[in-house]
């Protein structure tokens, strides 16, 4: 079936439809990574995007039971150059045209992928449509312009009941602003037990559990549409350790008075070299954002700087001058991508040890 993807750009692509056959719309970006597709595919953070691979080869190894972030993906739809009809892999169940279908969504090759990469990052990021091949565009056109897309993403992919995932370690309340499963994995492969809450939990509630520690999760759309993170943040600064990975991360530097700002393009992908400020040393990270904290605005906090993107020198971590709380904006569970940062999981062990015997590790903690 022929369809083509229109931006409010002008720009329009054509292509042949795969997966569900009905028209998707939202926000389009683009994702640098040569595989992980279906991480990718399940990943909450991409609740409301469409999004453009540059790899041009996608679905070669299909979709197998393990590899997935959620259970229900909520990203709108997919833009590749070649999709692959017979995936070659052992542990390959579906295609990804057969997942597409089965799941109802939508999406489009044989598009060039490189050139609308280049718009993307020529224009910056903007809204688009797949739609069948004789659709109007200048209607699709004004469409995309005039209308405003849904800004609840995090509420839309944020648990409604909280969840335990238990273990004989230490207690740590996982806050799903749209979490990645790797973060639980992560903490349950360290022994943890773990509860999973909703992104409206109040820190009044989080406290009568009693936890060791607090993980802020990653999350679709802008920080400062998460309404009530601040002051849940704030009422557990000092009472508990805290690590906020990607939209966690952003909102931490919203509740101590930094400030943060929508990238042109944004980072996507498992390629992103970062850099640590204390020990020189560079991490090849997995990312997925398309708001960063601003650095100017840190001056009057108290947060100090830890970790820097390489490739446009932006903000990737932050670290509590008085209180133990750091966070990252990679994702060192990566899923997919590299596990260079992996350890930071081990640190924020370290931190609530160190917290529950009273000992003042956050000065002398190095998170790099």
């Amino acid at each position: 079936m022929k369809k083509k993807l229109i931006l409010e750009s002008g720009d329009v692509f054509h292509g042949e439809g795969f997966g569900a056959n009905f028209e998707t719309s939202g926000e389009v970006v683009f994702n640098t990574g040569m595989t992980g597709y279906q991480e990718l595919i399940s990943d909450p953070s991409y609740c409301g995007q469409i999004v453009c691979m540059t790899y041009p080869l996608i679905g070669n190894y299909g979709i197998n039971r393990d590899d997935y972030e959620s259970i229900e993906p909520a990203i709108k739809g997919l833009i590749v150059k070649e999709l692959c009809d017979y995936p070659s892999n052992f542990r390959n169940q579906l295609t990804l045209d057969e997942f597409f279908q089965k799941k109802k969504l939508s999406g489009i090759s044989g598009v060039d992928t490189r050139r609308l990469t280049r718009v993307l990052r020529s224009k910056g990021v903007v809204k688009g449509k797949i739609v069948p091949a004789d659709a109007n565009e200048n209607e699709v056109i004004e469409y995309l312009r005039t209308t405003d897309f849904p800004t609840n993403q995090v509420e839309s992919v944020s648990t409604k009941t909280a969840y335990a995932s238990p273990g004989r370690g230490l207690k740590v309340v996982l806050v799903d602003f749209g979490s990645k499963l790797g973060i639980l994995r992560e903490l349950t492969q360290r022994d943890c037990d773990v509860t999973v809450v909703s992104q409206n939990i109040t820190a009044e509630e989080i406290l009568l559990i009693n936890p060791d520690g607090v993980m802020l999760s990653n999350g679709p759309g802008d920080p400062e549409d998460v309404k009530g993170a601040s002051e849940l943040i704030n009422g557990l600064l000092g009472k508990v350790p805290i690590f906020g990975i990607c939209l966690g991360h952003q909102l931490i530097g919203l509740a101590c008075g930094a400030k943060t700002f929508k990238l042109k393009f944004g980072h996507r992908g498992g390629n992103h070299p970062v850099l640590d400020l204390k020990t020189n040393k560079v991490a090849i990270t997995s990312q997925n954002h398309g708001y960063a904290v601003d650095q100017e605005s840190l001056k009057n906090t108290d947060l100090e700087e830890t970790h820097i993107a390489l490739n446009d020198r932006t903000n990737e971590g932050l670290k509590h001058k008085i209180h133990p709380c750091f966070s990252v904006q990679y994702h060192p569970e990566a899923s997919p991508g590299p596990e260079d940062a992996n350890y930071l999981f081990d640190e924020f062990i370290g931190l609530m040890e160190g917290f529950k015997n009273e000992e003042p590790r956050i000065e002398s903690q190095d998170y790099a």
